[in-house]
């Protein structure tokens, strides 16, 4: 097993596109390639060889640079077997509990579907990173394009079964905006107050609030805590089902 070095990269408006790059076997990875550009320029920049591409679904900021890239590096396309008709280039589809070794990093595959009907999440234990895309994000969800809310639920259940120290390495800047949304659901929560605090200052700042981690998302994060007292009674739910707290809460995140 390999400790990963991952890079973050800020692209177009909010995304962020990751390297991750194994120090034993020099394999290196980018997850979700929105652009090549910036890509490249850190591949040059750090001195690593792009030998993979891991797409976590289909959405055109995820894999937009895949074909300019793989004629660039020959790199090997990786993504969901479930979305693989609109992965660009696929080489090697994986999911769910499949695992995928970067060098010597290994990835879990996770299939977190409702964003889109295919989505993978890849989990490095031993990295105690997780490249989740558009399902998880700091203080937020994605929204319910393809799949239902039940299904969009069950994935983010899965998560949550992972250890409380996993890093979220999200896909988008998204987190200053989920928080004030977050307030109006949970208001008297003291881990979010003072983590908007928190989060307000490091953007007044220009810098990224994002890798976040598991247990501080289950802490705050309002599409994790439909069991919350709070958050039920916030939205008209106290003692429903938890699938109908976590639906209705989207809803009112669509709208907010």
């Amino acid at each position: 097993m390999s400790q990963l070095e991952i890079l973050q990269i800020p692209v177009l408006n909010d995304n962020y596109v990751y390297l991750a790059h194994d120090p034993q076997s020099k394999q290196t990875a980018v997850i979700d390639p929105a652009v090549g550009g910036p890509v490249m320029d850190a591949l040059a920049t750090k001195g690593w060889t792009l030998t993979h591409i891991l797409n976590t679904h289909h959405h055109a900021d995820h894999t937009g640079a895949n074909l300019e890239l793989k004629a660039e590096t020959g790199c090997t396309i990786v993504g969901p077997k479930a979305d693989r008709d609109r992965i660009p280039g696929i080489d090697v589809e994986v999911a769910d509990g499949d695992t995928y070794a970067l060098g010597k990093a290994v990835a879990r595959v996770l299939d977190v579907p409702g964003h889109t009907r295919g989505h993978n999440a890849y989990w490095f234990k031993e990295s105690d990173a997780l490249f989740c895309g558009d399902t998880l994000f700091a203080l937020g969800c994605g929204r319910v394009f393809e799949g239902t809310h039940k299904q969009m639920w069950n994935s983010l259940s899965k998560i949550m079964d992972l250890p409380d120290a996993t890093r979220i390495y999200c896909a988008h800047e998204y987190t200053q905006t989920n928080g004030r949304f977050a307030l109006t659901v949970e208001p008297g929560n003291p881990l979010l107050i003072a983590r908007m605090t928190e989060i307000d200052q490091l953007r007044s700042q220009g810098k990224p609030t994002v890798p976040s981690t598991l247990g501080l998302e289950k802490a705050t994060n309002p599409f994790l805590r439909p069991s919350s007292a709070d958050l039920q009674q916030a939205v008209g739910l106290v003692g429903a089902n938890l699938v109908d707290v976590f639906a209705e809460t989207r809803i009112r995140k669509d709208n907010f």
